[in-house]
């Protein structure tokens, strides 16, 4: 009786098993029923080459799955980094750069020796581009992190700690302040491009972090009466640019720039002196006045001011 019971339970066990779509054989080794479709290949190759075969077939889920299959039991095995590498590559093929990212780091993080870390450093970097400029490797629109989701100096601050005298580190530094510039954060980047030109001094991307930080003192003087100091500074900052890379492509519009913030200094004077004269206070504004013909003499602002001299007259 207990025989005809065992072989109705294991016919009912066969049967649930086999409408489950699953295959399961017994093992005397392991004493137990494996399915061949879940269990790792006898060998670390083998199961690599199993998770290529998917990944190649463009059927990602399983491939990532069995990439991770790898890694969890052949962790000390050459062939781990491997897998870890294949799905960074398989995120991107999925179109999720950040995503591809994080699983990429994971072998610089995990196995620091392997022999994919420049190439992944080299990856990082160009996942850091495609998420500034809000376009993947297919030229599809990805999405931006504007805001507190501040993804794009996460990778480039980890391309520049993995490499921090690599290639592509002053490049990245001066792009996390180029990020922060774009989103309006102008003391955040002024601080980055400084960083540049200190950390990177014999880079060509100090000589345009010298230029940025002079933009981003531009941008911070944000009205003729008020940041007046910010103004000077930038004025300052691109005059020394000037100075120092008399050659530069970015020279003309230093130039440009200086010229710009000297008329906004020479209006800043100019409303300065019609406050006082519609005051009535003749003196003080011939002061301003007269400042903006001898400092500013070639602003649109001087003409303008020496009309109003000969309007107030000897007031």
């Amino acid at each position: 009786m207990k025989f005809r019971r065992f072989l109705l339970t294991l016919f009912f066990s066969l049967t649930c098993l086999t409408q489950a779509h699953a295959v399961w054989i017994w093992t005397p080794q392991t004493g137990k029923f494996i399915n061949p479709k879940w269990a790792v290949k006898s060998t670390p190759k083998e199961q690599l080459e199993y998770g290529l075969a998917f990944l190649e077939g463009k059927k990602y889920k399983e491939a990532i799955a069995e990439f991770k299959k790898l890694i969890k039991f052949y962790p000390r095995s050459k062939e781990a980094p491997e897998a870890q590498y294949y799905m960074g590559k398989t995120q991107e093929t999925l179109s999720k750069p950040y995503e591809a990212f994080k699983v990429y780091q994971v072998v610089i993080d995990k196995y620091p020796f392997s022999e994919r870390a420049a190439e992944i450093v080299d990856i990082e970097y160009q996942i850091g581009n495609q998420l500034l400029e809000g376009r993947n490797k297919k030229g599809k629109i990805v999405e931006v992190f504007i805001g507190g989701d501040d993804r794009v100096i996460d990778v480039f601050r980890t391309v520049i700690k993995n490499a921090p005298y690599g290639k592509y580190s002053a490049i990245s530094q001066y792009k996390i302040g180029l990020y922060l510039k774009e989103k309006g954060l102008y003391d955040e980047a002024r601080d980055e491009f400084e960083k540049t030109v200190n950390d990177y001094p014999t880079s060509e991307w100090a000589k345009a972090a010298q230029f940025q930080i002079a933009m981003a003192d531009t941008k911070r003087s944000a009205n003729p009466q008020h940041e007046q100091k910010t103004t000077q500074l930038a004025i300052e900052g691109f005059k020394e640019f000037v100075k120092s890379h008399p050659e530069s492509e970015l020279t003309p519009e230093a130039k440009n720039q200086i010229s710009r913030l000297r008329n906004k200094e020479s209006e800043n004077s100019f409303v300065i002196a019609q406050f006082y004269e519609r005051q009535k206070n003749y003196k003080s504004a011939r002061i301003y006045y007269n400042d903006i013909i001898n400092k500013y003499a070639d602003t649109v602002w001087a003409p303008k001011a020496l009309m109003r001299l000969k309007i107030i007259g000897d007031r």
